[in-house]
């Protein structure tokens, strides 16, 4: 009876997967059937086939799933239709209430029908032995084969804490349960007193900018994290998953943050191979629709590097919701876990971000000094001026105050405080973090972000001379006008770098430099270029290519 209702409450199995020769063990877990103590070899796209009775009730809970979550976004409109037709009055509202309570009770019977499915598969009976005997011993053993399977994350045990590296018991500088720290927006009116008056006035505003927020600019700024999106999404997502895990050897792991969210990792592990890279690990960061199933996690495991992938709060097996303060929060224990539980020094460590995933991977650097390096495709400064593209011209106080005050991605101010190594990678048909036209390569803010990086470093060579001759170099949109532009200027590469060698011998490599204050114009103009062309490379493409292996290259660094 307690194994009927395990299976009864139990998550959904998706798939099993193949097992490699070097993983099999003749141990089993206590209480598993003799007769399936072994996994059957079949092909990557095969999923667990579960019996009738289960496949019938899955399908009308996945089913009334769908539906519930139609009935919760579109909730405002029903509420407000069934208030102007008079049927929010108490006799209306006790029979549904009747009808609601009917439907649940017919739920719950397929549920337990489900569960006799299940009960009935030994197959299902031998990952809820193993999944049971994991939550109560999470040996090696037991988690190596509780690995094998693909099912509900949200029964996965948790397998790293926030709080489970020994100095962060001991420090009281680090995060409390409300939150890392991230760098706060500077007050729109300066000067003006903060009375109570002041803040009654602006109330209306602040309430308006945290609906706002809450509802439409949350599920707009990151379409992954509807559920609608992700039913969607997947059979996409599980085969993904599925050649991370038999095709790379991927270790999945649930890690807890501070704020109570379960983030859902993918590490592949390459330090035991030949190739140097491989000892090297590559954390990446998706874009807004992105997961590590089928996001850039390719590129860098190509190139051979060990790689970490994780998902952002709300997509797939992480909870919670894809907030600034929540995503730091996530990465901060992705990097603890790579550097605690991976055991890879922060020296070792690569950021790697694609798109929305810039606010994350310089979040990190500027919170990990000594990370390796950072690599930004298709990122951008900025999240105020890519809103104000999208919405009416009438509402840009309203989007400015929302987003200042809670989606504020300001990638360029976190990478302004990195000391180390960075790489942007420009696409030059990007319509997506593009204010006009994809055409329009000038309205890219990934200028903008190497603009406002080059400035705080080199203040004296991002002068106006420099400033200007930077901008026409950003303004090719192909390989040969870059070029042209390089040699027209004359751009001598040994000078520019006995400049720079001599500069951090005197003065040491702590940013912003004073480099070209006895430099000519020309000079100037030059090491402008110069750098800029070191730390941004161009790719021709749109937003969401997948990058090639040959553009996922190391940061240049004196």
């Amino acid at each position: 009876m307690a194994k009927l209702l395990s299976c009864v409450l139990g998550p959904r199995l998706y798939k099993i997967y193949r097992e490699r020769d070097s993983e099999r063990a003749p141990s089993g877990v206590s209480g598993t059937p003799a007769s399936v103590t072994t996994h059957p070899s079949s092909s990557w796209d095969t999923y667990y086939q579960p019996r009738a009775l289960e496949k019938h009730a899955d399908s009308i809970l996945a089913l009334a799933s769908v539906f519930w979550s139609i009935s919760y976004y579109s909730s405002p409109f029903a509420f407000f239709y069934l208030y102007r037709k008079g049927y929010l009055s108490l006799s209306k509202v006790v029979p549904f209430s009747q009808y609601a309570g009917t439907l649940l009770l017919l739920l719950a019977g397929v549920a337990c029908v489900r569960g006799l499915g299940r009960w009935t598969n030994p197959q299902y009976r031998q990952f809820i032995t193993i999944l049971e005997a994991t939550h109560r011993n999470q040996s090696a053993e037991n988690k190596r084969q509780l690995a094998s399977y693909n099912f509900d994350f949200r029964s996965w045990p948790v397998d790293f804490h926030w709080e489970e590296p020994s100095t962060r018991k001991e420090s009281r500088g680090g995060p409390s349960r409300r939150g890392v720290a991230l760098l706060r927006p500077e007050p729109l009116h300066r000067g003006t007193a903060d009375t109570l008056l002041n803040r009654v006035k602006k109330l209306p505003c602040q309430i308006t900018s945290y609906l706002v927020a809450h509802t439409l600019g949350r599920r707009m700024l990151y379409p992954g994290s509807v559920y609608l999106l992700q039913k969607a999404l997947m059979p996409v997502l599980l085969q993904g998953q599925a050649r991370l895990v038999e095709e790379c050897n991927g270790r999945r792991a649930k890690l807890l943050a501070c704020d109570g969210n379960e983030i859902d990792t993918m590490f592949v592990d390459r330090r035991g191979t030949a190739e140097p890279q491989g000892q090297k690990l590559v954390i990446c960061c998706e874009g807004n629709a992105g997961f590590y199933e089928v996001g850039c996690v390719s590129t860098p495991l190509e190139a051979g590097y060990s790689v970490l992938g994780w998902n952002h709060p709300g997509f797939a097996g992480s909870t919670g919701v894809p907030f600034p303060q929540n995503e730091a929060n996530a990465m901060d224990v992705v990097v603890q876990f790579a550097i605690h539980r991976l055991g890879f020094q922060p020296q070792d460590i690569i950021l790697y971000a694609w798109s929305i995933g810039g606010f994350t991977a310089t979040w990190a650097a500027m919170s990990y000094p000594d990370i390796s390096a950072v690599i930004l495709d298709a990122s951008f400064d900025d999240l105020v001026p890519l809103a104000l593209k999208v919405m009416p011209e009438s509402w840009r106080g309203l989007v400015t105050r929302t987003v200042r005050q809670h989606l504020n991605l300001n990638n360029s101010e976190q990478l302004c405080r990195y000391q180390g190594p960075v790489l942007l990678i420009r696409r030059t048909k990007d319509e997506i973090i593009t204010t006009t036209v994809p055409e329009d390569i000038m309205s890219n803010r990934g200028n903008d972000l190497l603009l406002k990086l080059l400035q705080h470093r080199y203040p004296r060579v991002m002068a106006e001379e420099g400033l200007r001759v930077v901008k026409q170099w950003l303004e090719a949109s192909s390989q040969l006008e870059e070029a042209s532009i390089y040699s027209r200027w004359e751009v001598e590469e040994d000078w520019c770098l006995s400049v720079l060698r001599s500069y951090q011998a005197e003065h040491g490599p702590d940013f912003p430099w004073s480099v070209g204050e006895d430099v000519s114009v020309h000079g100037r103009q030059q090491l402008a270029l110069f750098l800029a062309q070191k730390h941004l490379h161009n790719f021709e493409a749109t937003h969401c290519t997948p990058l090639p292996v040959q553009y996922f290259q190391m940061p240049w660094h004196l």
